[in-house]
């Protein structure tokens, strides 16, 4: 049975100035989905401990459930919006996170306030993963690239002003009325996408298969070397993120003595270099190909790393060096989120769905097992979270760059 919308097909040619600035503003909210889940609560943490009667230890794991749940739920919605275009998936998901949300906010026990972050995770993976699979549909690579980076201008206003928002809300309403909070996002998303966002796959570019069928195209993904590299890299600066998310509060307040009030405008500070980044990336994109620009952001964020970890380890040039070097490479990513989606999604057309949603869960993977990395060898300093960073980028940079120039032939593009 066919899933239909009334909603007209897009094509950016078609659509007039203010339809194109709903479309990008509904598509950066579905992006920051996942910004807006993790960072808003952080301030909460404590509180949330106090108030269900559990470890603090308990708390943190939500970060990690909801980074995993992300990874799994994901790979749901790729298939389906392959088959049945990208708004159906995307209505549902939103309709879940919604509930997830209202379900957190009313938890009285650990175990269940586990379990709803993992429902709110796959219910907002739709949102990330559609947004990509719709400007794969609209866009050539260069031009996916750019809005790739516009998005990015959206979803990194998220960092800065989630926490800031969460503290605030917590002054006023409490833990419990930040997930109210993000129910309120989640229904002001749902209403836009369901009477703003058109249907990006037309009916005769939909894959007529069998779910089944359908699933096993994550096989071939698998298979496709081309594809394959540029999913580690994405990882992999994914990893140099939640590496930096897992460790900077501890680098920050417990090392360096930063107060809990200031620790925003730190954290906000790096967020704008990551949208900084995004940015130039934009202008970059008009002289340089998007492999182009991310051989350059890997090695710069690969030597960053290095010589972070080297700060840590010598106390050469101390704090501000440090900094300073964090800076630069959480700047690096975001030049490189944009160009390595877009490289990755560039040979598929109608599996798109598909290659989005593995390509998120790939992302969501290694950078969720990167910020676990950080604590498994926390060991009383910023060392762990500054060699995961180098890392990562290292990685990265071996499997977007290094492999790239080893000439071999793909296996069956899908």
């Amino acid at each position: 049975m066919e899933m239909t919308t009334t909603v007209p097909e897009a094509r950016p040619e078609d659509m007039s100035g203010r339809q194109l600035a709903l479309m990008v503003m509904i598509l950066g909210a579905l992006t920051a989905f996942s910004a807006m889940s993790i960072d808003m609560y952080l301030p909460a943490f404590p509180q949330i401990a106090r108030d269900l009667g559990i470890p603090l230890s308990t708390v943190q794991l939500s970060i990690s459930a909801f980074l995993f749940g992300s990874a799994g739920g994901q790979l749901f919605y790729g298939p389906m919006s392959d088959r049945w275009g990208r708004r159906p998936p995307l209505l549902i998901g939103l309709t879940l996170y919604v509930a997830s949300a209202i379900g957190c906010a009313c938890v009285r026990t650990g175990e269940g306030l586990l379990f709803w972050r993992v429902v709110m995770a796959v219910g907002g993976g739709a949102g990330m993963v559609i947004s990509r699979a719709v400007v794969r549909d609209l866009y050539d690579t260069a031009e996916a690239a750019k809005m790739f980076s516009l998005l990015m201008l959206l979803m990194g206003v998220a960092p800065i002003l989630a926490p800031i928002a969460g503290g605030q809300l917590l002054l006023v309403t409490g833990w419990r009325g930040i997930f109210g909070f993000l129910g309120a996002f989640g229904i002001a998303t749902l209403v836009a996408a369901a009477l703003y966002l058109p249907e990006s796959l037309p009916s005769e570019r939909r894959i007529r298969r069998n779910i089944t069928k359908m699933a096993a195209i994550y096989g071939h993904l698998l298979l496709n070397r081309h594809y394959l590299r540029y999913s580690i890299a994405l990882g992999c600066v994914a990893g140099v993120n939640f590496s930096y998310i897992a460790g900077v509060p501890f680098f920050l307040i417990e090392l360096h003595g930063i107060s809990p009030q200031h620790f925003g405008l730190f954290f906000g500070a790096n967020a704008c270099g990551l949208i900084g980044g995004s940015q130039l990336n934009r202008r970059l994109l008009r002289r340089y190909s998007p492999q182009q620009i991310l051989n350059v952001a890997f090695a710069t964020s690969a030597t960053a790393g290095l010589l972070f970890a080297a700060a840590l380890i010598t106390g050469v040039g101390g704090f501000y060096l440090q900094v300073a070097l964090l800076f630069v490479g959480l700047c690096m990513t975001g030049l490189l989120y944009p160009n390595v989606t877009a490289l990755a999604l560039a040979p598929f057309d109608k599996s798109a769905g598909s290659a989005s949603a593995l390509l998120g869960t790939i992302q969501y993977t290694l950078g969720a097992t990167a910020g676990a990395l950080v604590g498994v060898l926390h060991n009383g300093t910023a060392v762990p979270m500054a060699a995961t960073m180098a890392g990562c980028g290292v990685l990265g940079w071996c499997a977007a760059v290094v492999m790239n120039r080893i000439r071999r032939v793909d296996i069956g593009l899908v």
